[in-house]
Formats: C-alpha cells, sequence, structure tokens
C-alpha cells in the first residue's frame, strides 16, 4: 500500500521528466540520426571527424577540464573554511557567494566584459596605478575566466553540503591516533568528500563542456566552441546537424558522469544515507 503511495507521489515529477527530458531527447536523436528528407544516416556524426568540428570540440574539452580543475582547486579550500567557521557566519558568506548567482547570467557575462575590454574598468585601474595593460579579452583565458565566475558556486555547494556533514569524532579521532592537519585532509576528509567532489566535478563540467554564450561574449566569436557549432547550425535551420553534434556533447558528458559515479556510493560525511 505505502508503494502505491510513493508511486502516486512520483507522478508529477514522472510526467515532467517525460515532457520536457524524455520527449526531447528522442526528438535530438531523430534529427541526429536523419537527413532533411528524413532519412537514416550517420553523416550528422561523421562530420565531427572534419578540421572545423573536431577542433572545437577539442578546445571546448579542454578549456572544460581547466575551468573545473580551477574551480575544484578554488572551492575545496573555500568549502573547508566555510565549514570551520561558525554556523551563523558561514551561513552568511555562503548566501553572498550565491547572490550572484540571482543575477541574469548574460548582465554577469557583460559585465566581465566591460570589465576586460580594451580600454574597460581593468585597464583604466592598472593605468592609474601606472602598471601595463593586461588585454585578454577574446582570448580562451578570458573564456576559462568566465567560466570559472558563473561555475565556482555549483563546485562550492555540494562540496561544502559534504564537509558540514563529516562527523566532528571521526576527525578528532584521527587527530588523537597522532595524525597531523595534512595527514587527516588527506586520508580522511578528502575521501569522505568525494561524493562531493563527484557532483561538482559533474555539475561544472557540463555547462562548461556546453557553453556558447561566454565564448560569444567574451571569445568575441574568435574561439568557435562546439556549442558555438550547434547554435550556429541550428539558427542556420539545420536541425540535423545541431542534433548530431548535440549527440556527440552527450558521449563526452555521460564518460564524465560514469567517471565520477564510481567516488559516489550514497556515503557522505562517515555517515552511510
Amino acid at each position: 500500500m505505502k508503494n502505491k503511495k510513493y508511486t502516486l507521489f512520483a507522478g508529477p515529477y514522472i510526467v515532467w521528466m517525460t515532457a520536457f527530458i524524455v520527449i526531447p531527447l528522442l526528438f535530438v536523436c531523430y534529427y541526429g540520426f536523419t537527413d532533411g528528407e528524413g532519412n537514416f544516416t550517420f553523416d550528422n556524426i561523421a562530420v565531427i571527424t572534419q578540421k572545423e568540428y573536431y577542433g572545437a570540440l577539442g578546445l571546448s574539452v579542454l578549456l572544460a577540464v581547466i575551468c573545473t580543475l580551477v574551480c575544484l582547486l578554488l572551492a575545496y579550500p573555500l568549502a573547508l573554511i566555510l565549514r570551520n567557521m561558525k554556523m551563523k557566519k558561514s551561513s552568511f558568506i555562503v548566501f553572498i557567494f550565491i547572490l550572484p548567482m540571482w543575477m541574469n547570467f548574460l548582465l554577469r557575462t557583460y559585465a566581465w566584459q566591460a570589465i576586460l575590454d580594451i580600454n574597460g574598468v581593468l585597464d583604466h585601474i592598472l593605468a592609474y596605478l601606472h602598471l601595463p595593460a593586461f588585454n585578454i579579452i577574446n582570448t580562451p583565458q578570458a573564456i576559462v575566466l568566465g567560466m570559472v565566475y558563473d561555475f565556482l558556486p555549483f563546485m562550492v555547494l555540494p562540496i561544502y553540503n559534504v564537509l558540514i556533514k563529516i562527523d566532528d569524532n571521526i576527525i578528532n579521532a584521527a587527530r588523537d591516533l597522532g595524525a597531523n592537519y595534512r595527514q587527516t585532509l588527506i586520508k580522511v576528509i578528502i575521501p569522505l568528500s568525494f561524493p562531493g567532489i563527484a557532483s561538482g566535478i559533474i555539475m561544472v563540467f557540463v555547462p562548461a563542456l556546453t557553453t556558447f554564450v561566454i565564448s560569444d561574449i567574451l571569445g568575441g566569436g574568435k574561439q568557435l566552441l562546439i556549442g558555438n557549432l550547434v547554435e550556429n547550425k541550428v539558427k542556420a535551420d539545420n536541425l540535423n546537424l545541431g542534433a548530431g553534434l548535440s549527440l556527440i556533447l552527450m558521449i563526452f558528458i555521460v564518460l564524465n558522469m560514469l567517471f565520477t559515479a564510481k567516488y559516489d556510493k550514497g556515503q557522505e560525511g562517515g555517515r552511510v544515507l
């Protein structure tokens, strides 16, 4: 009887998931494996062997990996600091950290364009300090900077949520057994926080790999990522090729999820959920 109740409660989610995930995915698969006349073909997938496409895909993967690594290196120490603070202070800082996410994504990206642009805010500050200009606009570095700024909270929050669930008694036991802070961090805290790290990697890598707005604005259209090619093909009414490129992106996303899934076994903070 209880199982029927749970199934009933899951009904709205199943309807939503079918309407907005399963059906659109089926359409993408249909267009990706057909041509303009509806005939089955692998041409939309095989196009990735052309230099323009595999070059854009390689650059997208490279920048997404760099963005994910930078976010992880910045997010983990920050999450540790927040965990070690008092609850009220850490909650306020987490709120301040999340606050920019409430702003429109495009506005945040355009703000970085105004900062990094030639004769922009950063150039004026450097000129006032008699320092040389720092021109990285329209480069891969600017794209990575924009991605790190936009996606960093998606790395911090899952790691922080796992760290605050680690039982202090486990850490104290490690210290009582003679482990210093470095040993406790490497052998106790980091292994227990792997589920949060895995979730953060997925939540950062996926949007970083598929982004096209950041590369358009901060890359000036000079750095074509695979997301830009998908956008261009869809705008040109070539839905079949756009869908085929999207399926190739999905392969990398699934591989990323499979790679990180083995670290997420349902144990967080030393507690079995």
